[in-house]
């Protein structure tokens, strides 16, 4: 139902044409990207748990703003490449 009353919602707006979960249009995939190598070896959920929560609290402030500043030219990117794939 909820589903159905977003997209009746949506209806009234122009979207973009492809998936709001395109990765390169996400900048949270791109923060784990550039994390994963640092993520230490866990051998139990609560371990995992505190790394991950490491990780994000001493992510780097210029990273962030690099992912935040490059939005534009990703969404350029992924309207010129229609449904191919782009450098990012």
């Amino acid at each position: 139902m909820l589903i159905r009353i977003q997209q009746d919602f949506l209806r009234h707006f122009q979207t973009l044409p492809w998936l709001a979960r395109s990765p390169d249009l996400s900048t949270v995939e791109h923060v784990w990207d550039q994390r994963k190598w640092q993520m230490p070896s866990c051998h139990s959920v609560h371990d995992l748990e505190l790394a991950v929560q490491d990780l994000w609290v001493h992510l780097p402030q210029d990273n962030i703003r690099c992912l935040i500043n490059s939005m534009l030219d990703r969404v350029v990117a992924c309207i010129e490449a229609g449904d191919g794939p782009t450098r990012y």
